[in-house]
C-alpha cells in the first residue's frame, strides 16, 4: 500500500506534504516523545544516519532508524537497532497506514499523493512508538521544508554536504537548496551539526538556522572525531560518519544520557557494514566494488579504493540517471570499458544522456549474474542507489543488519 497513490499519480502530479500531514494528525505521531535526529542533505545521510544510530545504540538506546530507499527490500527502509523489521511488522504498519488514510478526506483530482517514502517514515515513526523506542534517526528524502520528514520536530539536525542536485525542484541555486534542507531546523530544534559546506551553502545555512530559532541556536562544524580510522569507512563517507557520530553525541548530550564507553564505542562502530557504499563482493571467483557515487568526484575515490587492492580494473557498470553528473562520469571513466545500465522500471529517471560509443548499453533486465561475471574478475560498479540496490541484490549481499549493538 506504500506505492498505491504513488502509482495512480497523474502526470506532472507531486507529493502532497499536507495530506501527509493529516496523516500523522490522524495517526497522532507528530509528537511522540521520543527524542529525534534528523539527516538532510545532497549526499552521505545514510552513511550519518547508520554511524549516528550505531552511536547511539553503543550508548543503551533502543533506536528507531528510517533511511530511503531500501537496499534490497522495503523492509529495511525501518530498522530497530541497525535491523530491518520483519515482513510481518511492515505489513502491520501498512495495515495501520491503510486504515489512517481511509479516514483522510477524499482525494480530489489535482491533489497531490501519497509519497511512498513519507509513507516510509511515518511509518517507522509509528514503529517507533509502538517498540518504545529511546530515538529515533530519519534520513530525510529528497529535501527538508519540502519532505514529509519535515512534519517531524528534530532535537538535533545533522546536514551533510549540499550542492547543485534538484536545482529546479528545491531551489535555482545551492544556496537555495540549502535553505530548503535546513528548513527541517524547529524552534525546539538545540542542536545544528553541519560537515564543511561552500561560503554559500554555509550562509544559507546559518541565515535559516537563525530565522527557525530565532537566533538561538548556530550550526556547529562537525570534524574529525578522533576515533580510530580503521573504525570509520574510506573515501567521501568518513566525513559523513563523523558527522553521524557528532550528531548522536549532541542528542545524547540533549537527552541527559551518558555517551558510550570506548570500548563499546568501539566494538559497535567496527561492526558497522555499508552495503553499496565502498562494499567489497566476491560472487562464484569475481571480485565487485559497490559504491553509489553519483559524481565525478565520487566516482574517482571509488576507482581509487579499486587500484589500492587491485592492480587493474577488467571492467566498470554504472546506472546513472540524466539527473546526475553524467558528463562527470564519461570523463573519469576515460580509458576503461564500460556497461552503461538503463533502468526502464523507475519511471521516474531518465537514461537518455548521450554516452561514448564504445560503452555497452544495456536494460537492467538484462544484468545477470552470468553476464557480471563475464565481463572479468574485478568489476567496479557505480551509480545511484536504485541502481546499487539492484547490485546488491544481484549478489545476493547481506544488508539484513547495518551493525551490532
Amino acid at each position: 500500500m506504500f506505492f498505491t497513490e504513488w502509482d495512480r499519480r497523474g502526470a506532472g502530479a507531486r507529493r502532497s506534504i499536507e495530506r501527509a500531514r493529516l496523516l500523522v494528525r490522524a495517526l497522532d505521531v507528530k509528537n511522540t516523545g521520543i527524542p529525534l535526529l534528523t539527516v538532510v542533505g545532497s549526499k552521505g545521510k545514510g552513511t550519518a544516519a547508520t554511524y549516528a544510530s550505531a552511536v547511539l545504540a553503543a550508548a543503551g538506546c533502543r533506536v528507531v532508524t528510517v533511511t530511503s530507499p531500501a537496499l534490497r527490500e522495503d523492509r529495511e527502509r525501518i530498522r530497530v537497532d541497525g535491523a530491518a523489521i520483519s515482513h510481518g511488522e511492515l505489513a502491520r504498519l501498512g495495515g495501520c497506514l491503510r486504515e489512517a488514510i481511509g479516514s483522510l478526506p477524499p482525494r480530489r483530482s489535482g491533489d497531490g499523493y501519497l509519497s511512498p517514502s513519507g509513507l516510509f517514515m511515518i511509518a517507522g515513526v509509528l514503529f517507533a512508538r509502538a517498540v518504545g523506542a529511546d530515538v529515533i534517526v530519519l534520513e530525510a528524502g529528497m529535501g527538508g521544508v519540502s519532505d514529509e520528514v519535515s512534519l517531524f520536530p528534530p532535537e538535533v539536525v545533522a546536514i551533510t554536504e549540499v550542492f547543485a542536485e534538484h536545482v529546479g525542484v528545491l531551489g535555482d541555486s545551492p544556496a537555495e537548496i540549502a535553505a530548503n534542507k535546513a528548513g527541517v531546523v524547529t524552534a525546539t530544534t538545540c542542536t545544528v551539526v553541519s560537515v564543511p559546506q561552500s561560503a554559500s551553502v554555509n550562509e544559507a545555512i546559518v541565515a535559516t538556522v537563525a530565522d527557525r530559532t530565532g537566533g538561538r541556536v548556530k550550526p556547529e562544524a562537525a570534524g574529525p572525531c578522533g576515533l580510530p580510522e580503521d573504525l570509520l569507512p574510506t573515501g567521501h563517507g568518513r566525513r559523513n560518519a563523523e558527522l553521524g557520530c557528532a550528531a548522536a553525541d549532541r542528542l545524547l548530550d540533549a537527552v541527559g544520557r551518558r555517551r558510550p564507553s570506548p570500548d563499546r564505542l568501539n566494538r559497535v562502530l567496527s561492526s558497522v557494514r555499508l552495503p553499496g557504499r565502498l562494499s567489497w563482493h566476491r560472487p562464484a571467483g569475481v571480485a565487485v566494488l559497490v559504491d553509489s557515487a553519483i559524481d565525478r568526484s565520487g566516482a574517482a575515490t571509488a576507482l581509487a579504493e579499486a587500484y589500492r587492492r587491485w592492480d587493474r580494473i577488467d571492467h566498470v557498470v554504472v546506472g546513472l540517471p540524466d539527473h546526475k553528473d553524467v558528463p562527470g562520469f564519461i570523463s573519469e571513466l576515460a580509458g576503461l570499458p564500460v556497461t552503461y545500465v538503463r533502468m526502464p522500471g523507475h519511471p521516474h529517471l531518465s537514461f537518455t544522456h548521450a554516452v561514448p560509443g564504445h560503452w555497452t548499453v544495456i536494460d537492467d533486465t538484462e544484468l545477470t549474474r552470468e553476464r557480471l561475471a563475464s565481463l572479468g574478475e574485478r568489476i567496479v560498479a557505480l551509480g545511484t542507489v536504485y541502481f546499487t540496490g539492484r547490485l546488491l541484490n544481484l549478489l545476493d549481499a547481506d544488508t539484513e543488519r547495518l551493525f551490532e549493538p
